[in-house]
């Protein structure tokens, strides 16, 4: 049966190019998936060649295992490369160096054909699928015209030499490609195949990916993890190096999370699965940063657009230079307008683009991914290095948001106050908030005895319930303001939270709290604005704390006691001036303004698989000073991709320019396509080793 292509939303043809030839060898094509397209996709785009060649497809990920590990021993294109290099050198060595009569004429043709043959009928059979498909003007049939032509105006030295640098620069990328997904596989993705499960007394040891939730995992001192769990030995000490892109010492004790990719660094430990291998934390690390690809920044959406045109355009002019000079030149001479014709063809592949600007965009996702920081996108990385203004919340972010309790206040004598806090840690409870959750270890309080309903949780004030069938509420001061409720007003000391208690109307009491700035904040908030991008802090906090903590760390506009709404009017405010937007948060208690803001930044820690699915990125390990650090990356991107961009426009209009003149042979053609799309790979490399 017909194959049948697989379309964007727009229109766009998404399978049978060249760039999926590329990323299929790499073994890298499911990074070629359109994040526009991915529900599409998901249904129509498995696939799998059976004997009636129906092109289906199969998108399990036992399939893409398998395909990708097939294609990573794919040597063919190399040997071919290499055959066909040491009979072109054989070749030229009996025109220019070995003296003789004899290699000349049909000998001479026959010999120049078959050291064309081995990198030729590859790009020949490209094309004729290519053109079956529908996709007519595709890189292979530039090449296969321009080689043919060659040959049928005597030119085999050149026709043999163009093939085979074409076919040395698709393998060139395609390891270039390989090399940039396995850098980032290799950095985050170092989980060990085996796991010793321990049944009662007995131990066995079992793939990883039969491990299931619920049993008991032996760890060494120098295992590395590979599922997530919970800790049953008393302590242990982990290494968090993969998931943080730093060597950090966490130090566990039984009943705390541990992550797949964390190393145990001194002494045998239990631990039991609450996450098979393909849910693990890990496993959606790797997964977000492999796709990452599919959120093609704007300068990648136009180079494929710009290729899409461009390519047949130069068809056509090509057609042109050999037939209209025959009515403008005289004398006229086929051969040599056909050979400048050629001389254009070679010269338009676009390549050097559509190949090293995502490699680009994919190295700067790496280069990132290897220091902490998740970013799912190029189109992110853009972004980045257009960023006008950061908005920053407070708790987390430039605090360390590890609260605890400094003293609690009752002035109340109706009720006792380890009944009141009874009652406290009860709603606190019900709460996820870091505020929340330092009351509850602190309150040492026994179960209360009232009755507790409709407990309510209120964004940016605190929590509203009934108790005894009487108003109850633990919040900030907007909360008891809300509810005209006269409370003591306190003085607000830096780093300082307070939380007040009511009930029935009545003001009870306070709790507060303190939280620390984080040791990196102050310097990397200076360094963000050394790159001339304004920052301001949004905070549901009391506005004296939130302006104790700007003045620390030198940050002139700060706003507090805001509601989410409050935040996202900020965000809209800044957007209404044409400002690029980001916002750090948490990720999920700030959803409305991280979807708001052009960029989403999370402080992902290690335990928030949900922060990773809603930011745009992540760091990791909740420093501040990566935010600097994504900025420094995602700079260097942009210039890498802009120098690759000049070169290839320059380089190509140039020679294409002299080639309609007759002033440029094949040689400077070679240079304008292979040469110029090898040079800019290795440019686009570069961001690799950042």
């Amino acid at each position: 049966m017909e194959h049948q292509h697989i379309y964007d939303k727009n229109g766009k043809q998404l399978c049978c190019t060249l760039e999926e030839k590329i990323y299929t060898n790499a073994g890298a094509k499911k990074l070629l998936q359109d994040a526009s397209s991915t529900e599409e996709q998901n249904t129509s785009s498995k696939c799998k060649h059976t004997k009636d060649k129906k092109h289906q497809h199969d998108n399990t990920h036992a399939h893409d295992h398998d395909h990708e590990h097939q294609h990573e021993h794919n040597n063919q294109p190399l040997y071919f490369v290499i055959i066909s290099a040491l009979l072109l050198a054989l070749c030229l060595s009996f025109d220019h160096i070995i003296k003789n009569t004899w290699f000349v004429g049909s000998i001479r043709t026959a010999a120049y054909l078959i050291s064309f043959l081995p990198v030729g009928i590859p790009v020949f059979l490209e094309a004729f699928k290519s053109i079956c498909k529908g996709d007519i003007f595709s890189e292979f049939l530039l090449m296969s015209i321009a080689t043919v032509g060659a040959f049928a105006i005597a030119e085999y030295p050149e026709a043999v030499t163009v093939m085979l640098f074409y076919t040395i620069g698709e393998l060139f990328q395609t390891n270039a490609l390989r090399k940039a997904k396995k850098n980032i596989e290799q950095l985050i993705d170092q989980r060990p195949d085996t796991v010793t499960v321990i049944e009662g007394k007995d131990s066995k040891t079992i793939p990883a990916k039969e491990a299931r939730a619920g049993q008991i995992i032996q760890l060494k001192a120098g295992d590395k993890l590979a599922l997530d769990g919970i800790l049953l030995s008393n302590e242990a000490y982990f290494n968090t190096a993969a998931l943080t892109g730093e060597a950090l010492t966490q130090h566990k004790i039984k009943g705390d999370t541990v992550l797949a990719g964390m190393i145990n660094e001194q002494v045998v430990c239990n631990y039991q699965v609450t996450k098979v291998f393909e849910d693990s934390k890990l496993s959606n690390i790797l997964n977000l940063v492999q796709n990452a690809s599919a959120q093609k920044a704007p300068t990648e959406k136009f180079i494929r657009k710009f290729s899409r045109i461009y390519t047949p355009i130069v068809v056509i002019l090509a057609v042109l230079l050999t037939i209209l000079p025959m009515f403008f030149v005289s004398p006229y001479n086929f051969s040599e307008w056909l050979y400048r014709a050629l001389v254009f063809l070679v010269i338009s592949c676009p390549c050097a683009l559509v190949i090293s600007i995502p490699l680009g965009y994919f190295g700067g996702i790496g280069a990132a991914s290897r220091k902490g920081i998740l970013i799912k996108g190029g189109q992110y990385l853009d972004a980045l290095a257009r960023l006008n203004h950061l908005f920053l919340d407070k708790t987390g972010t430039i605090t360390k948001g590890a609260f605890s309790v400094q003293y609690i206040e009752i002035n109340n004598t109706q009720h006792t106050q380890t009944d009141l806090l009874a009652i406290v840690k009860h709603l606190e409870a019900t709460s996820s908030h870091p505020i929340a959750k330092a009351i509850c270890n602190a309150i040492q309080a026994n179960e209360t005895s009232a009755t507790i309903e409709q407990i309510k949780e209120i964004p940016g004030h605190g929590i509203e319930a009934l108790v005894n069938a009487k108003t109850f509420l633990i919040g900030n001061e907007q909360l008891l303001k809300s509810n005209t409720i006269t409370y003591q007003n306190l003085e607000i000391i830096a780093g300082q939270s307070i939380v007040y208690i009511a009930w029935n109307g009545q003001y009870l009491g306070h709790i507060v709290l303190a939280d620390q700035i984080k040791d990196d904040a102050q310097e990397s908030i200076q360094e963000i604005k050394n790159r001339g991008i304004s920052c301001s802090i949004l905070s549901g906090d009391q506005q004296a704390a939130v302006n104790q903590v700007a003045q620390q760390v030198g940050i002139q506009n700060a706003y507090g006691n805001l509601l989410p709404e409050d935040k996202i009017q900020k965000v809209q405010a800044a957007k209404s001036k044409q400002q690029v937007v980001a916002f750090v948060g948490d990720g999920v208690n700030d959803a409305p303004v991280v979807t708001l803001s052009d960029i989403g930044i999370a402080m992902g820690g290690l335990g928030s698989d949900a922060t990773i699915e809603s930011a745009d990125i992540v760091i990791q390990n909740d420093e501040l000073k990566k935010i600097p650090q994504a900025l420094s990356i995602a700079k260097d991107t942009q210039k890498i991709v802009k120098q690759n961009i000049a070169l290839a426009f320059i380089v190509k209009f140039t020679i294409l320019g002299l080639g309609s003149f007759g002033l440029a042979t094949m040689w400077e053609a070679v240079f304008a396509d292979v040469g110029v799309a090898l040079l800019a790979i290795l440019n686009a490399m570069r961001i690799q080793q950042k």
